[in-house]
């Protein structure tokens, strides 16, 4: 691969490119916004030709059996094999998922997902012995091959993380029937994506200038955000009266994914699902629930912001419809994907050259798909499960700030992926979610500087600041609710309870009810706001939202620290991105200057939005008369 040490930046000078109107099909947008996935394999018949050598290679596996600890060249031999086939695996993986997500429709990629649906249960049953095995052996052994044999080096946080787990661990009968569970575990997520994304019958409006606009995931996060109160209203009120339609449906679904979720908690022998997600990242129960009590404790904070937007638009009430409306008209500017580009690398020049170099790369050698199209997978993410490929960027950017940011924020994980892939070996490049979010949202940190320092207008800043406090509400406030109201379900269907449609409705809008303040009246949220639930992904993704709120907090102190000129402060972030899974999250995080299992980082965090709203509201004052 290439040293990024070296990388050079280049600046491609493009015409500037305004997508089509309305819903686009994929061949109206020009290559250089389309990732180029020949990068993992030219085509589908390479693609194919790989899969079927992978399949032939995953019997030798089952050579190792029986006998895999004899000695510490047998122990090294297997563990490299179950890699190599891990990393072709995951390249297979990559490429079928990602041309699948350019149109949900095309059931050809649909297919060749499945069949790596398949091949992975068949890997992981194949090599469901090999953990029961090592841990048989015991630890003296174990310890006695890693200081004989230098290639088990690599896997020594492995090795010692095994020991860790292994009071949650089967034997090999009990580990082989989790492994073949896995041919199920993804139904839930895979059926919800595809009902949502495809066959969803997405409702149509007629907005105020008389266009009629069909609400796809996509226009509605556009259309949501509309400058008419009417509008907003009329949007929200279709959208998520539509999801409640088929809340039922929904709600069979995501019950699905927490009794799968409850499956493996007690296949795994732990206490609650919580417990069963936290352990694989040895991240202690106290995070996740010291995040949600001290969140809790300061919703007068995230109500006194409610209450600013509420004057900011020059409205008597606020309701829920009206948290996505530009709190400053004159400044809801729009930016091109060029524009984008320009000023995201210009933020991240703090990090150096290295990363600034990498970050250009993403832009011009086609790692990003950009712009909404039929049937593409709604949303944004980073795939950088490729190790020997850079990684991808999905998105559909639409021109807003928010979707600059998005940007900032998956070429976060990318740079992350880029960084780790490049300084770790196989074995400990893959990082772990909880500290994925702290890549990106440093990223949005910077950014968030980088345009508030280089405004000079009053009113641009006034939306400037706007947007830093509507983008902590949502990845604080906001996904801490959602962290609270996961738990929730997943508690109540420990209990026994049944969870469907009706039920969830009913909790989702109580939850957010409290937060927002609606009894007390800061902002009212009506009825059919119960069923957002089903507008969430992430609820699928198994405990993975609270990571947002705590990675946030724990990237703004990073932030403050490289913004201030702090260049030890740079050159340990850098090292915790190129430490990929080389050690725990919670002590990567100690090692950047972070102890996330403290309060201290959530009252910081809360206390910064504080500060901006008090900037906010003296911008305000300086207008008068």
């Amino acid at each position: 691969m290439t040293d990024p040490d070296n990388v050079q930046m280049r600046h491609h000078s493009r015409q500037p490119y305004t997508p089509p109107a309305g819903e686009r099909e994929r061949n109206q947008i020009p290559d250089e916004y389309r990732w180029e996935l020949g990068d993992l394999f030219p085509d589908d018949a390479s693609w194919r030709r790989e899969k079927d050598a992978l399949v032939s290679r995953i019997p030798e596996i089952a050579a190792y059996r029986g006998s895999l600890t004899g000695s510490a060249e047998r122990l090294v031999g297997c563990l490299r094999l179950t890699d190599e086939i891990g990393r072709t695996y995951m390249r297979l993986t990559a490429y079928a998922g990602m041309h699948s997500d350019e149109d949900t429709r095309d059931s050809r990629y649909l297919g060749m997902q499945a069949e790596m649906s398949q091949v992975g249960s068949t890997f992981s049953s194949a090599a469901s012995f090999i953990e029961p095995e090592i841990l048989a052996a015991g630890a003296e052994t174990i310890s006695r091959f890693l200081a004989a044999e230098e290639g088990l080096v690599v896997y020594r946080h492995y090795l010692d993380d095994l020991r860790r787990r292994e009071a949650h661990t089967g034997t090999p009968g009990e580990e082989r029937i989790i492994a073949e569970a896995g041919l199920l575990a993804e139904g839930p997520g895979d059926i919800y994506g595809i009902f949502t994304n495809a066959d969803f019958p997405y409702p149509r409006v007629t907005l105020s200038d008389g266009e009629c606009v069909t609400l796809n995931p996509s226009e509605f996060a556009v259309r949501r955000a509309s400058t008419v109160r009417d509008d907003r209203r009329k949007v929200f009120k279709a959208y998520f009266s539509a999801l409640n339609g088929y809340r039922r449906t929904f709600g069979t679904q995501l019950f699905a994914q927490v009794r799968k979720d409850m499956f493996f908690m007690r296949a795994r022998n732990h206490p609650s699902s919580l417990a069963a997600a936290l352990h694989g990242n040895n991240i202690p129960e106290s995070v996740y629930r010291n995040l949600i009590g001290v969140i809790g404790e300061h919703l007068g904070t995230f109500r006194r912001y409610l209450t600013l937007r509420k004057r900011m638009l020059g409205i008597d009430s606020l309701h829920y419809h009206d948290l996505y409306a530009p709190l400053v008209e004159e400044a809801d500017r729009s930016y091109t994907f060029g524009e984008s580009r320009d000023l995201i690398l210009a933020s991240l020049a703090p990090l150096g050259e290295e990363y600034a170099g990498a970050a250009a790369r993403a832009f011009d050698e086609r790692w990003m798909d950009v712009y909404p199209t039929k049937g593409k997978r709604s949303g944004a993410y980073s795939n950088g499960i490729a190790y020997d490929v850079h990684p991808y960027i999905l998105l559909n950017y639409n021109g807003r700030y928010d979707d600059v940011s998005t940007v900032a924020h998956e070429l976060g994980h990318t740079m992350h992926s880029h960084l780790s892939n490049t300084h770790q070996p196989y074995a400990t490049a893959h990082y772990s979610i909880f500290v994925a979010e702290v890549a990106s949202t440093l990223n949005e940190n910077l950014l968030f500087d980088h345009m508030l320092r280089t405004m000079t207008d009053r009113n641009e800043k006034l939306s400037h600041l706007g947007h830093f406090l509507e983008h902590f509400k949502a990845t604080v406030f906001r996904q801490t609710q959602f962290a609270e109201f996961e738990l929730l379900i997943h508690e109540l269907a420990e209990r026994g309870e049944s969870l469907t449609g009706d039920s969830l409705n009913a909790a989702y809008l109580e939850l957010t009810r409290k937060y927002y303040g609606h009894d007390q009246g800061t902002c009212s949220v009506d009825e059919y706001i119960g069923a957002e639930w089903a507008y969430i992904p992430h609820f699928y993704y198994n405990f993975y939202v609270f990571q947002y709120a705590t990675s946030f907090c724990a990237s703004s102190a990073i932030a403050e620290r490289i913004l201030g000129g702090n260049r030890e402060a740079t050159e340990k972030y850098l090292e915790l991105l190129r430490a990929g899974g080389s050690d725990y999250p919670i002590e990567l995080l100690k090692k950047a200057g972070v102890d996330m299992t403290t309060a201290d980082p959530v009252v910081a965090a809360v206390k910064k939005m504080d500060r901006m709203m008090d900037e906010m509201e003296a911008l305000m004052e300086s207008g008068r008369g």
